[in-house]
């Protein structure tokens, strides 16, 4: 024992010096546990990621849901009713218009009811 040891007095709040914390090393080692992280947390950083896309040969990097949307229009372009239905409706709640001197109107139709 140091000479430091011997005079030192051991009792509550004093350990032993041979049983404290070394320095260096923590106190608590795995630290406090990771927060379980909600469904909108996963959904924006899984839709946030990027990802590369090939388009008119180009290559480039984009969101995932940058690209989502960009697949919807495709199809809708294609001719899928109901992805243009939808693009339709995301322009409409987004307040998009497009004005041009040459117009084009969509009619949307839900259901057609056959005379019998």
């Amino acid at each position: 024992m140091m000479d430091e040891d011997k005079d030192y007095e051991v009792g509550y709040g004093k350990p032993p010096r041979a049983t404290r914390f070394r320095k260096g090393h923590s106190g608590n080692p795995k630290g406090r546990p990771r927060q379980a992280r909600g469904v909108r947390t996963l959904l924006e950083t899984a839709l946030s990621k990027k990802i590369t896309i090939n388009e008119a040969g180009r290559k480039s990097q984009v969101s995932k849901s940058e690209a989502l949307i960009l697949s919807l229009i495709t199809k809708a372009i294609k001719g899928d009713i109901r992805a243009a239905a939808q693009v339709l409706r995301l322009m409409e709640e987004q307040e998009i218009v497009h004005q041009q001197d040459e117009g084009i109107t969509i009619n949307v139709i839900d259901r057609f009811d056959h005379p019998e």
